[in-house]
C-alpha cells in the first residue's frame, strides 16, 4: 500500500479487473463510499473527500474503465452484474462487516441506486446526485406517456432532449473515435464555460480520452435494456437525493413518484449544474454529513434538524413545515398577519418589531398555530442593530429560509413641507431597513447554499405618483427597484426575491403616519379621515399575507395585491401620462 499525500492507494481485485482504491481519514470512523460518474475518475470527489475526511473514513475508487483501474474490452463487461461485483469487492476490502454511507454522482449514482436496491444490508445511508435509478426512470417515462397531458408530455420530452448523448453513445465506433481523437480538450473547456468548473490537477483526468472511450460501454450495456423493461426497484435505505436545479442532463422532475419506491426519502435542491461535487463541495459535504448523522441516530444542531425535516418527503406535511421565517414590522398589521400565515403553514417564525411587547404577542399567536415563535426588538433603520439582529438569529435559530422586510412608516404632505429630517426618517425605515435586511440575510442564504426567499414590502405608491406622497412614494419606488435588481443577482444562487405592493389596506399605518405641515389637531383629523377611508375599503392585512405566502411559493417578482393596486400597476405601463395627470390630485 503506497502513501500519496494524505490518502492511501491500493489495488483491489474486482470481477476480472483490478480497481484502484483510495482511502482517507481514520479507519475506525464510519465509512463513506464515494462513487464517481462518467467520464470522471475518483478525483472528481477531491474537494468533498477533503471536507469529510476529518469525521469519516472516506473511500473512493476508479470504476472499471476509468483512471488507474482496468479497462475491459467490450460493452458486455460493463453490465450492472460486473459493476455490483466490483463494489462488493471494494466494500469487503475497506469496510468488512459494517454498513457504509453510500454516495454517488452521475453514473456513480446510477450504480449506487442498483446497489441500494439489491444489497441494502450493506448501507447505512445513501445520497444520490444527478444520476437516477434507470428502472425508476423507465417507470417514470411510462407514467408520463400513459397519461399524455401537456405537462406530462412536456416533462417527458424535456428529459428526452437532455438525454441526447445517450442515443449518440449507442452508435458503433464513432463515440470512441471522437474521445480518442481529441474530445477531451473541448470537454474540459465546456465544463468550465457551462458549469463554471475550472480544470485543476486530477480533474478532468489526464486519462480522459481513454476513460471516455471505455466508459461508453456503461451506456451500451445498461441504458436501453433497463429503460425498455424497467424492474421494480425499491429500497428502505435512508435516501437523500440532491437535485441540482440547473442540471443540463438530468431533469429535476425525475424525482416525481420516487417516494412510492423509497419510503425513507429526502429531497434537497441546490442552484447548481450537473457537476455539483466540484462546484458546491461545501454544500455537498455538509448534506452528506447531516444525512449520515441523522440516519445513524447522531446529534444534530437545531438548524440541521430543521433542514432535514424540511427535506423529508411527507405527503401530510404543511407547505412551510420546518422552515424558518423572519418578519420585520411583525408587531401589527401586515407583518403580524404574514407571520401568522406562515406559522399556520408550519413555519417557525421570528417576529421582529420596534415594539417588543407587540412582537412577543405575535410570537405567542404564531406558537398557537405552528412551532414556537420567537420575538426580537430591532430598529430596522439602525445598521448596527440590524447587524446584531441578523447574527443573533443565525446563532440562535440558523439561516432563515424566508425573510419578509415589512417594517415601514407612512408620511404625507407637500414636498415643500417635508424637512430633511422627514426625508431621512422615511428613507431610513422604508428603504434602508429593506437594504439592511436584504443584505444581511441574503448573505447568509448565499453562504449556506440552499437557496431561500426575500420578500420586500413596497406599495402601490411605487408606481402611482401623488403630489401628496413625495417621500413615501419615493421610498417605496426605491424598494421596488431594489427588489428587481436583487432578483436578477440572486437568481443564480437559488434565492427568490418578491416585491409586494399592497394598495389600500386597513392597517395601523394610517393611525401612525405623519402629515407634515400640519398642526397637532389638524394632523389628528387627517389621520382619522385616512383611517375611516381605509376601513371603508374593507381590505385587511390577512389578504396581503396570503398573497405574500403565494409569492414565495410561486416565486413571483412583483405582486400588486388589491384591485386598485393591480389597476395602477397596469396603468403605469399602459398609460403613464394618465397617471401623471392623476398625480396632480390632492388626496390629503
Amino acid at each position: 500500500m503506497a502513501a500519496e499525500a494524505d490518502k492511501t492507494v491500493r489495488r483491489v481485485r474486482g470481477d476480472g479487473v483490478d480497481l484502484a482504491v483510495y482511502e482517507q481519514g481514520d479507519r475506525s470512523r464510519p465509512t463513506v463510499l464515494l462513487v464517481h460518474g462518467y467520464p470522471d475518475t475518483h478525483a472528481v470527489w477531491d474537494e468533498v473527500a477533503e471536507r469529510l475526511a476529518g469525521r469519516y473514513h472516506v473511500v473512493r475508487y476508479d470504476v472499471r474503465g476509468a483512471g488507474a483501474s482496468s479497462r475491459p474490452y467490450g460493452s458486455r463487461r460493463y453490465t450492472f452484474d460486473y459493476l455490483m461485483a466490483d463494489m462488493r469487492a471494494v466494500l469487503d476490502a475497506t469496510a468488512p462487516e459494517r454498513k457504509v454511507h453510500l454516495v454517488g454522482h452521475d453514473w456513480g449514482s446510477i450504480q449506487a441506486w442498483e446497489a441500494a436496491c439489491t444489497m441494502p444490508d450493506r448501507f447505512a445511508s445513501f445520497t444520490s446526485m444527478s444520476g437516477p435509478c434507470l428502472d425508476h426512470v423507465g417507470h417514470w417515462m411510462r407514467r408520463r406517456l400513459a397519461r399524455p397531458t401537456p405537462r406530462n408530455v412536456r416533462h417527458a420530452a424535456g428529459q428526452g432532449v437532455r438525454s441526447w448523448y445517450i442515443y449518440f453513445f449507442q452508435t458503433p465506433v464513432l463515440p470512441e473515435l471522437l474521445w480518442r481523437g481529441g474530445l477531451a480538450r473541448p470537454f474540459a473547456r465546456a465544463l468550465e464555460l457551462g458549469e463554471g468548473v475550472r480544470p485543476r490537477e486530477g480533474h478532468p483526468a489526464r486519462t480522459l480520452g481513454r476513460d471516455g472511450a471505455a466508459g461508453v460501454g456503461l451506456y451500451r450495456a445498461n441504458m436501453l435494456r433497463r429503460l425498455r423493461a424497467p424492474r421494480d426497484r425499491r429500497t428502505d435505505v435512508p435516501t437523500q437525493v440532491i437535485v441540482p436545479t440547473r442540471d443540463l442532463f438530468v431533469s429535476p422532475h425525475l424525482v416525481g413518484g420516487l417516494s412510492g419506491r423509497v419510503p425513507n426519502l429526502s429531497l434537497r435542491t441546490v442552484a447548481a449544474g450537473h457537476w455539483v461535487p466540484r462546484s458546491h463541495p461545501d454544500v455537498v459535504a455538509r448534506w452528506i454529513d447531516e444525512h449520515a448523522t441523522a440516519a445513524t441516530g447522531g446529534t444534530l444542531t437545531a438548524a440541521e434538524s430543521r433542514a432535514l425535516r424540511r427535506a423529508k418527503v411527507d405527503r401530510g406535511r404543511r407547505p412551510f413545515e420546518a422552515s424558518l421565517v423572519v418578519v420585520t414590522g411583525a408587531g401589527s398589521g401586515i407583518g403580524r398577519a404574514t407571520a401568522l400565515a406562515f406559522a399556520e403553514r408550519g413555519a417557525e417564525v421570528v417576529a421582529a418589531d420596534l415594539d417588543l411587547a407587540a412582537a412577543e404577542r405575535t410570537a405567542e399567536l404564531a406558537g398557537l398555530l405552528g412551532p414556537s415563535g420567537h420575538a426580537y426588538r430591532v430598529d430596522v433603520s439602525d445598521a448596527a442593530a440590524m447587524e446584531d439582529f441578523a447574527k443573533t438569529v443565525l446563532h440562535e435559530r440558523g439561516v432563515p429560509d424566508v425573510v419578509v422586510n415589512n417594517a415601514g412608516i407612512g408620511m404625507a404632505g407637500s414636498f415643500f413641507d417635508h424637512t430633511m429630517r422627514d426625508w431621512e426618517k422615511v428613507l431610513d425605515v422604508n428603504l434602508w431597513g429593506v437594504v439592511h435586511g436584504s443584505r444581511l440575510f441574503a448573505a447568509q442564504m448565499a453562504e449556506r447554499g440552499e437557496g431561500g426567499h426575500i420578500v420586500n414590502t413596497s406599495s402601490a405608491a411605487a408606481f402611482t405618483p401623488s403630489r401628496s406622497l413625495p417621500a413615501y412614494a419615493t421610498s417605496k419606488a426605491a424598494v421596488l427597484m431594489l427588489s428587481e435588481c436583487l432578483r436578477a443577482e440572486l437568481k443564480g444562487k437559488g434565492i427568490g426575491v418578491s416585491a409586494i405592493c399592497p394598495g389600500i389596506v386597513n392597517t395601523n399605518i394610517t393611525r401612525t403616519s405623519r402629515f407634515v405641515g400640519q398642526g397637532d389637531a389638524e394632523q389628528d383629523r387627517s389621520r382619522a379621515r385616512a383611517s375611516r377611508a381605509y376601513a371603508r375599503r374593507g381590505f385587511g392585512p390577512d389578504g396581503v399575507a396570503e398573497r405574500i405566502v403565494r409569492a414565495v411559493q410561486d416565486d413571483r417578482a412583483v405582486v400588486p395585491v388589491t384591485p386598485e393596486a393591480r389597476l395602477g400597476y397596469l396603468a403605469s405601463r399602459a398609460a403613464p401620462s394618465v397617471m401623471r395627470l392623476l398625480a396632480r390630485l390632492n388626496v390629503g
